[in-house]
């Protein structure tokens, strides 16, 4: 089955990624945690699996999902902001003990530039590492689970801020005052380049390889906030004046661009 894909993960860009790929003549199955969505899944011509992780063990049809399989994308957030403090990297040595006696050979993993947490100035793909939130902190771990496994092939991509449909921080921001990072730059990406760049990785079987994925476009957020609000007719929001200047970080997707992949999705739009 080395035309069929898994995507474990059919949320707000595993949905659309699915139904992208079935476009370029993919078969692609889909695991959900909502059973309402089967259905949805299944008008896209995705094949559905109602399958949850949890830290104590996987519940719904994994080996009926993985079996198969050739490739897998794994596109599950830590969610861990609040009170839900479960384990994501439990949740995820539970799914690659499944992995591992299944025939998938290759996996994509969906991360998030937060593991680079604390570095600054230009971020490539050869920084370290230096999360500073536990979501970060525990998506590095993740990483390096799929990684150190040699019976498979794992590529990573840290995405950047996600913009797209019903999606965008200003949203959060807007009408906020007294906010001290405007002299900061911003690290986004909108759905459709994560799309392209999944389906590039894909395309070009670029395997164990960690990439970046930041549209190459930064402007300060005091800026491009201010501009964003404007545009969807929000309040802006009120920075402080007294900052350091060119403080932050940017984040370089350098790989993808020595590849010469082109970005498309313009964040400014």
């Amino acid at each position: 089955m080395k035309n069929t894909i898994g995507i474990i993960g059919c949320g707000w860009l595993g949905l659309p990624l699915a139904k992208s790929l079935i476009q370029s003549g993919y078969q692609v199955r889909g695991s959900t945690t909502n059973t309402l969505k089967l259905a949805v899944l299944e008008e896209e011509g995705i094949m559905p699996y109602l399958i949850s992780l949890g830290q104590d063990g996987i519940t719904g049809p994994i080996k009926e999902f993985l079996d198969g399989l050739h490739i897998l994308i794994v596109n599950v957030p830590p969610k861990l902001r609040g009170k839900n403090n479960e384990s994501y990297v439990l949740k995820m040595k539970f799914l690659h003990d499944e992995i591992g006696k299944s025939s998938v050979k290759k996996i994509l993993f969906v991360s998030s530039t937060s593991v680079y947490g604390a570095a600054g100035g230009e971020v490539t793909e050869n920084t370290l590492p230096m999360p500073m939130t536990e979501s970060g902190r525990q998506l590095l771990e993740v990483e390096k689970i799929f990684q150190k496994d040699r019976s498979i092939q794992t590529s990573i991509i840290r995405f950047g801020g996600l913009i797209g449909p019903n999606r965008h921080p200003v949203t959060m921001l807007s009408g906020k005052r007294n906010l001290s990072n405007g002299n900061e730059p911003v690290n986004l990406i909108h759905l459709d380049d994560c799309i392209h760049l999944i389906k590039a990785v894909l395309a070009n079987n670029w395997w164990n390889e960690i990439f970046n994925g930041v549209y190459p476009e930064h402007p300060l957020k005091r800026d491009y906030y201010s501009l964003m609000a404007d545009k969807n007719k929000l309040p802006r929001p009120q920075y402080l004046a007294s900052e350091s200047i060119n403080s932050g970080k940017i984040i370089i997707s350098r790989k993808f661009l020595n590849k010469n992949i082109r970005f498309y999705a313009d964040i400014n739009e």
